[in-house]
């Protein structure tokens, strides 16, 4: 890698730099698919309190970025969202303004923000693109992230049709991989369950699979996931949201989810659905017609792969991972 002589050409702040995917687009820059040109800092809650609109223009004004990869939010798992949906409308409202308005404020070139495709309406016709995300009401289990995590959308238009500003969202689907949450009550199901296996296998007892297995679901590995980050950064240009996901065919249900993790752990007990816990919604398929449009040879991780690959980082991580 050549050495860039005078300022660099692109400072990118990545907010919520230390989490799942803040970590996983990390690795990827460092591994060499970093530019010469471009200067990459990564920040925490640590570095700032986005619900703070002050401390958060201070970070911008320190950094001074010229792109945002906005990652930061308050998130959890299917339990968590349902006891806590007012405080997970206003902290993020609260996060996604103080970050736009600051990137908006400091000349920050470009932004592209991280939603959910828990966000799509929960009555729908599948599967889901990127046209249907206002078409209905979401899921009432997690209403105050979904709307919030909306919004970003509507104030991306806002900035754009007002100011010319070039702001973007992705919308991937479930995430997961090294430095996820691994906590069972309020993480999400596939690093809930790779904990419960690490703990089923060291205990000799059953594993128990909250809900009937039933549920399908489309995983991102994170990898995968930050190597399309660094091309919506670079290359895309719509102000349109566009989802990020492996094929309608790659999705697996709940139940294989459990077996594969079972597989990489070589755990050899009982695994048992308990149905009087909430399954969620039971599918929320996305297409990836417009991300193959641009990107039609992209290859993804194989899931039993990159359930191996998670299983071994969290394994050998353990005192240390999140949970």
């Amino acid at each position: 890698m050549t050495e860039v002589t005078g300022p660099v050409a692109k400072r990118i702040l990545v907010t919520g730099g230390t989490g799942l995917v803040g970590k996983a687009i990390e690795k990827v820059v460092a591994d060499g698919e970093g530019r010469p040109d471009e200067k990459w800092i990564f920040v925490s809650s640590r570095d700032a309190d986005l619900t703070n609109a002050a401390e958060t223009k201070a970070l911008f004004e320190q950094h001074k970025p010229t792109h945002v990869i906005h990652l930061a939010a308050m998130v959890g798992g299917l339990f968590k969202n349902i006891r806590y949906n007012l405080d997970f409308w206003r902290r993020n409202i609260h996060i996604n303004d103080n970050v736009l308005h600051s990137a908006y404020e400091t000349g920050v070139q470009k932004v592209v923000s991280c939603l959910s495709t828990c966000i799509f309406p929960d009555k729908t016709t599948y599967p889901i693109d990127e046209s249907m995300i206002h078409n209905g009401p979401p899921h009432s289990s997690n209403f105050g992230y979904s709307y919030a995590k909306r919004m970003i959308d509507i104030q991306n238009r806002g900035y754009f049709e007002q100011h010319g500003c070039r702001f973007t969202a992705v919308i991937p689907t479930n995430v997961f991989g090294p430095h996820d949450n691994f906590n069972i009550e309020d993480g999400h199901v596939l690093p809930g369950l790779i904990h419960k296996v690490y703990l089923a296998k060291q205990t000799g007892s059953a594993l128990t699979v909250w809900g009937t297995g039933k549920p399908r679901r489309q995983f991102i590995y994170s990898l995968d996931l930050a190597q399309l980050f660094l091309w919506v950064l670079r290359e895309y240009d719509e102000v349109e949201p566009i989802i990020l996901s492996v094929g309608e065919e790659d999705e697996v249900s709940i139940k294989e989810a459990a077996e594969a993790i079972v597989e990489a752990m070589d755990f050899r007990g009982e695994l048992v659905f308990d149905a009087t816990k909430a399954d969620g919604q039971f599918k929320k398929t996305a297409s990836n017609a417009k991300l193959r449009r641009y990107l039609p040879g992209f290859q993804f991780t194989p899931f039993r792969q990159a359930v191996k690959e998670t299983c071994a980082w969290f394994s050998t991580n353990y005192a240390n991972a999140r949970k």
